[in-house]
């Protein structure tokens, strides 16, 4: 196989944060006196968090100054952090554990890629920080998704040439950030909502290493 390397990103790939995300930022439109839809949710995926936070003015028209939108970014981050602080590890997406041991076992190198700050947190919250070689977070990036910096250095610490990493992403930033970095992606969705991967999973559940191989021989 030609894949020496798996990249994972962390919201709606291992773990549902995402949906934590939506709820504080929720929360705080509507302290702001706006609506926060679903969809427009789908803006923020894969993006860090001073640029969700310009989205999210940007749908409510409200105008802010620099040190008005860091309250604001650090009162959403403390929302959310109380919800990690209750996580376990019954919210790992099913099937991600065990696609992580047959990778291990195979001797396929796996690295953590998010914009997510909070990532050592959340993995320490679900016991998975020892399944990943390398943990590369938003605290250690200063270009946000769909720039290849997050995935191009844990490329880098893993020692694996860029085009032999495959990346598993839910969010279209990320599998363009991919796409940017030279390489593979595997989309966690339907072509319907995102483009440009190669191949488009619902879930890990009928992942394996013998499945990876039979695609990327």
């Amino acid at each position: 196989m030609n894949i020496k390397a798996c990249l994972f990103d962390l919201d709606g790939v291992v773990v549902d944060t995402a949906k934590y995300h939506y709820i504080a930022w929720k929360e705080m439109a509507a302290e702001l006196g706006f609506d926060f839809t679903e969809k427009q949710n789908e803006l923020l995926k894969g993006v860090s968090r001073m640029r969700s936070l310009e989205i999210l003015l940007g749908i409510g028209k409200i105008t802010l100054s620099g040190e008005e939108k860091l309250i604001l970014a650090e009162n959403k981050n403390n929302r959310y952090l109380e919800f990690v602080g209750q996580m376990t590890e019954d919210e790992i997406l099913p099937g991600v554990s065990t696609f992580l041991d047959d990778l291990r076992v195979h001797g396929i190198s796996i690295a953590l890629g998010s914009a997510s700050k909070n990532a050592p947190l959340i993995l320490e919250r679900i016991q998975l920080t020892d399944k990943f070689d390398v943990i590369v977070d938003g605290n250690a990036v200063s270009k946000a998704k769909p720039d290849p910096e997050v995935f191009l250095r844990c490329a880098e610490q893993l020692g694996v040439e860029p085009e032999k990493c495959l990346v598993f992403e839910d969010a279209q930033a990320g599998i363009e950030a991919a796409r940017n970095g030279g390489m593979q992606v595997i989309a966690i969705g339907s072509p319907e909502n995102l483009s440009l991967a190669d191949r488009y999973i619902p879930g890990f559940e009928k992942m394996n290493y013998e499945l990876l191989s039979k695609w990327y021989l």
